[in-house]
């Protein structure tokens, strides 16, 4: 599984009923390219389409029976692999990996935002 279909799952794995545009904003992903991952996952059938309650154009993503235990799988080992790798540091060498990280990955400030 690519970290991409990962991050996919979860989302969806903690917000059964998510729409395609409300993924896109949560992982900053751009529709045309989630397109292809939904129809890749839904294919190996891990997700379900389902008809979004209130909004008749739109469509609910969940995890199908497979796509929970797959999640579910997923999950243990990138808790394991964060074990692992947080087990190596100290406290503070790990605060400082985690804010480092937190300021790689902050999105950069617009025009608007920043003045």
């Amino acid at each position: 599984m690519r970290p991409v279909d990962f991050s996919v799952l979860s989302v969806v794995a903690h917000n059964p009923g998510v729409t395609s545009r409300q993924i896109c904003a949560a992982l900053d992903i751009l529709p045309p390219n989630l397109v292809g991952m939904v129809k890749s996952l839904q294919k190996r059938g891990l997700i379900l389409r389902k008809p979004h309650p209130t909004d008749r154009r739109a469509q609910g993503l969940h995890l199908s029976a497979p796509g929970e235990r797959l999640y579910r799988e997923a999950q243990a080992t990138a808790t394991a692999l964060e074990r692992d790798v947080a087990d190596r540091l100290s406290p503070e060498e790990l605060q400082t990996l985690i804010g480092l990280l937190r300021k790689v990955y902050r999105r950069p400030a617009t025009p608007a935002q920043s003045g």
